[in-house]
């Protein structure tokens, strides 16, 4: 565990894509000593190890940035509380219950180990580490302390005592259904199998064709790869096309010896397990730039004729296209949701997305010990600018806030389904 620190650390100066930006934020030596103080008294423990890497990760402020103990996935170990909450002034309200069968949604808690939530987010200011409560990720507090104090609709309040499941595996989402003769909603929970969003067009292909309007949902949305929602693209844009690279938003790869050997190990594991030709092209087209620009250090790649043209010309229909997002939806999420914003044929309504992709493109380094880190390798030109979308995400055009009434109706799809039914024009952008 020492030297897996170590090497983290290593990583982290040299191959994290913004080890530059980030020069002196990390302190790893107050961390390293919390290491050889748990190994001095044989307490090191393969879940307190993990603890102080994501505590160390932490000064990164990047999101982007994963460590696993793969023996708790591969052992049923990686537990949570089986229910999901979102903060809306003073208090967490239950969004969503799983496993845990003893609360129901719309339940909220007015403290949690005999701190008030505001309290909370002082106390845990680090670990939180959002500009507005709506985005706050509550999870991992509330796995640190052992009960709350809980009210249901009615106003009853009781002690809630948390119990821990076996985390709920992510089953991917690609439907389409009618809402209406003019209307479809796509919902995309991923964008991680370019295959099935394939079959989901081909399947779907006289109704995509024929329907005025969408609404496209990906408020839940876990990323994936941007080639994955290409074919999406010519539904999107108008007939009159879009240019959707910026001349002055510029991607730089860090290629070190250590990523270059790393993604290419696993372009090669993808490549085996994708069929969509279009998907295969654009990991080709990156494979060839790592092989070819191995320890140049950072390197703007050149795709040239390797992949798509960046100006996509669309169809006639759908003539109006809503798309809706949230703070869960990121990395490929990100970019779904940043390009669509560039198409007159779309309005992004909701909240901003995670915004992940100021340092992207990530790489895994395992362990024989059972360890992951996932890591990025580039970063975006736009953060020199100030422009990054870190900490704000990508902003929608009509912005609506959550509140409790999400729980009883989804709001956002109905003011989405007005905005659609009404004679309003598609914001006017550019």
């Amino acid at each position: 565990m020492e030297s897996i620190f170590k090497e983290i650390v290593h990583i982290m100066h040299h191959d994290y894509a913004g080890f530059k930006d980030k020069n002196g934020w990390d302190n790893p030596d107050e961390f390293f000593r919390k290491i050889l103080q748990l190994m001095k008294s044989n307490q090191l423990t393969r879940e307190k190890f993990t603890g102080i890497i994501k505590d160390y990760l932490l000064d990164f402020n990047d999101e982007h940035i994963y460590f696993y103990d793969k023996s708790d996935l591969e052992n049923d170990k990686s537990l949570d509380t089986g229910f999901r909450v979102r903060r809306y002034n003073e208090y967490l309200y239950v969004t969503q219950v799983g496993s845990e069968k003893r609360l129901t949604k719309g339940m909220f808690f007015k403290s949690v180990g005999g701190y008030t939530i505001p309290e909370l987010s002082r106390k845990h200011r680090r670990l939180l580490n959002e500009n507005h409560n709506e985005r706050e990720n509550w999870m991992p507090i509330l796995s640190l302390y052992e009960y709350g104090e809980i009210k249901d609709s009615k106003g009853t309040a009781d002690v809630f005592k948390f119990s821990y499941y076996e985390k709920e595996k992510h089953v991917p989402t690609y439907s389409v259904k009618k809402i209406n003769n003019d209307t479809i909603l796509l919902t995309i929970t991923d964008f991680m199998n370019p295959d099935a969003i394939v079959t989901l067009i081909e399947e779907n292909q006289t109704l995509l064709d024929l329907t005025d309007n969408w609404i496209v949902d990906v408020r839940i949305n876990y990323g994936g790869s941007d080639s994955s929602f290409y074919p999406l693209l010519p539904y999107l844009m108008p007939v009159e096309g879009v240019e959707l690279a910026d001349p002055e938003d510029r991607m730089l790869f860090n290629c070190t010896d250590a990523n270059a050997e790393r993604s290419l190990e696993e372009i090669k594991s993808v490549l085996n397990h994708i069929q969509d030709e279009q998907a295969q092209h654009f990991l080709k087209a990156f494979e060839k730039e790592w092989q070819s620009n191995k320890g140049k250090g950072f390197v703007e790649f050149d795709f040239g004729s390797l992949l798509p043209a960046t100006f996509i010309k669309g169809s006639y229909n759908p003539k109006k296209i809503v798309v809706l997002s949230d703070y869960m939806c990121g990395s490929s999420g990100d970019s779904f949701v940043e390009i669509c914003k560039k198409s007159n044929k779309v309005i992004v309504i909701g909240r901003p997305t995670m915004g992940l992709n100021d340092y992207a493109n990530l790489v895994s380094k395992e362990w024989p010990e059972g360890f992951e880190f996932m890591y990025p390798t580039s970063r975006l030109s736009r953060i020199d600018k100030g422009m990054g979308m870190t900490g704000k995400g990508i902003e929608p055009d009509i912005y609506i806030p959550w509140t409790p009434r999400h729980l009883n109706s989804d709001i956002d799809l109905e003011i989405a389904l007005d905005y659609l039914s009404s004679n309003k024009q598609i914001l006017t952008k550019g």
